[in-house]
């Protein structure tokens, strides 16, 4: 607060201004919450949680439970109790002597940093009782027997989200760095927090997003996704990029990524420092990558055999057209590793050889443990997914982002959201988060066929996944290949992936398990010398006997694939420049595709 000189206290009329002004700017901002929540579109409840029946399953089981086995009930209550008075009786001792024991340890979780936590009488009690609490319901939802596995899981997934949403730094009055902020910006940070969060609202139709990075710091085509290259042909699904080359000559056979449509392709070329398309283009590869339609409600009916046949065949009928050869290498990222798996079944199936290798970058097969996303594909969940999309014709980016952030909650959606909304701050310029928010909708019937069909149902490793007149098995996967995994994906864990690979009917196989996790374990360049990788050609063993005998290799697996690529790329050529009489360029990369935003 500002003060005068002469009247030490008293409110200067500076002052006065500047919270006149505030108030205005607050009356302005409340006006526009009012009017985009009143515009909210509306979707289908059981998006937003489970139904009621996990948590009538759970009472039931936690009270049957404790009717045969009282003492196990007391004790736990007698616990919590013990801990509340001892934490409410140590902050009225603070608060009476002025002095705060030190006879705890440093909380090592990041939300309590501040030395407040720890000093201040006030915070500390509500640490500890928050802590006391979040003990409590942890060691009741694992004390609850007579569960279905998949229904204990899903309790303590969504118990946990409980207890995160709870924490007293998601709230003004017992977050201690924002009321902090707010009184060192006589309340400005509190204002910009309200700008931020109605802009966020507004940008989604109401639905509540958080950015997590400075949008206008990026152009996509300016300062990333800035590789030279062409379209060089286009269909409703897809562009095809292809590459300039960065060598005087090349490798005969050309490679073609097709990456995950969840998202955009320029996570692998984000700068030149770790792009993985400038990387390839220097070995000396003709280098074409798929940049796949975001699509609208128009798209409804589009399925998983839309995108192998007008993306993937397309794809790869094309490039040896351009190209002039009889035979392509074939990478798949994620979800397009998954199709890639299906397109090399239905290529067996027909007898054609147009793929020389295949590469799998953290790519699933067999879905029979669906891992951290087991919450999220249950009847109820999947019912509502269906629900929304027959009405909007397409799932949409900020549901299926908003379930891959709550996996993350803490790092993904409660830190930045306090940042933002309650600290004011602007979101950080950092590329990969630019593009984690840089979303794409799914087309309504792909949607549920790959939640039904693969994720729930895991046809492809069982009776076979019917598409396109076939049914797709992954033991039809018999090309040479090699697999990319990562230690610490989420979503797509290494050992489902081995599980996976283990399967498939090629006679060489090369599984590899990179450090880190579902990007960063990707887009892992050899100049940076982060992080290493696993090896073991014995893919008999069991997953963890496979990691326990690997062999660990310092640096990037990126030259190792290159070496292996080598061998299934034929002779040196004279490098090609991109597209033919019959492919002219349509316009330069990275596209028009990848510009369209999810939210049109």
């Amino acid at each position: 607060m500002t003060t005068s000189e002469d009247n030490t206290g008293q409110v200067t009329e500076e002052h006065i201004e500047r919270i006149k002004e505030n108030m205005e700017k607050v009356e302005a901002l409340s006006k526009r919450l009012i009017e985009v929540m009143a515009s909210k579109k509306s979707h289908v409840p059981a998006l937003d949680g489970p139904n009621q029946e996990l948590y009538a399953r759970a009472a039931t089981a936690y009270w049957a439970d404790a009717l045969q086995n009282p003492a196990k009930l007391l004790e736990q209550q007698i616990e919590y109790w013990g801990k509340s008075v001892l934490n409410f009786a140590e902050a009225q001792q603070a608060l009476t002597t002025g002095e705060v024991e030190e006879d705890e340890p440093k909380s090592k979780d990041k939300r309590f940093s501040n030395p407040l936590w720890d000093t201040n009488p006030y915070f500390r009690l509500i640490r500890q009782q928050y802590q006391t609490n979040a003990e409590a319901i942890a060691q009741a939802v694992s004390s609850v027997e007579d569960l279905e596995e998949k229904d204990k899981q899903r309790l303590q997934y969504f118990s946990q989200q409980i207890i995160d949403l709870m924490a007293p730094t998601n709230f003004l009055a017992t977050n201690p760095d924002a009321l902090e902020k707010a009184v060192e910006t006589e309340g400005q940070s509190l204002i910009q927090g309200l700008e931020n969060l109605v802009s966020d609202l507004e940008a989604n139709d109401g639905e509540l997003v958080v950015k997590l990075a400075d949008d206008s710091a990026f152009e996509v085509g300016v300062n990333i996704a800035t590789s030279p290259g062409d379209v060089v042909y286009r269909n409703r699904m897809m562009e095809l990029i292809q590459y300039k080359p960065a060598t005087e000559t090349v490798h005969e056979t050309p490679i073609v990524l097709f990456p995950p449509w969840i998202n955009k392709f320029y996570i692998l070329d984000l700068k030149t420092q770790n792009s993985l398309i400038k990387w390839v283009t220097e070995q000396g590869y003709t280098l074409f990558v798929v940049s796949w339609i975001n699509p609208d409600s128009t798209y409804a009916d589009v399925g998983m055999e839309d995108y192998i046949q007008d993306g993937f065949l397309t794809a790869i009928e094309t490039v040896k057209k351009i190209c002039k050869v009889k035979q392509v290498n074939a990478v798949g990222y994620c979800i397009a590793g998954t199709t890639l798996s299906l397109t090399l079944s239905l290529l067996k199936q027909r007898g054609d050889k147009s793929v020389k290798s295949a590469t799998f970058f953290t790519a699933l097969t067999d879905f029979g443990d669906q891992g951290e996303f087991t919450p999220f594909l249950q009847n109820d969940f999947v019912d509502g997914i269906e629900d929304q999309v027959a009405k909007d014709g397409l799932l949409r980016a900020w549901i299926l982002g908003r379930t891959m952030s709550f996996l993350r909650s803490r790092d993904l959606i409660y830190t930045p959201a306090i940042r933002s909304y309650m600290m004011g701050e602007t979101p950080p310029a950092f590329d990969l988060l630019y593009w984690n928010g840089d979303g794409s909708n799914l087309p309504g019937k792909m949607a549920v066929q790959y939640l039904r069909g693969l994720c729930q149902h895991n046809e492809f490793v069982g009776d076979g996944f019917e598409m396109l007149g076939h049914k797709l098995h992954v033991r039809d996967v018999d090309v040479p290949l090699m697999a990319i995994t990562c230690e610490t994906d989420h979503i797509a864990r290494w050992k489902d992936c081995y599980r996976g690979v283990q399967q498939m009917g090629s006679k060489s196989k090369t599984f590899v398990v990179s450090e880190s996790g579902h990007i960063a374990g990707i887009v892992n360049p050899p100049s940076k010398k982060k992080y290493g990788h696993y090896t073991n050609p014995d893919l008999k063993l069991d997953a963890e006997a496979w990691l326990k005998d690997a062999d660990f290799h310092e640096g990037s697996w990126w030259p190792m694939w290159g070496a292996w690529l080598k061998k299934r790329s034929g002779k040196q050529v004279p490098a090609r420049e991109t597209g033919d009489s019959e492919h002219p360029s349509l316009c330069p990369a990275p596209g028009s595709y990848v510009l369209l935003k999810a939210n049109r």
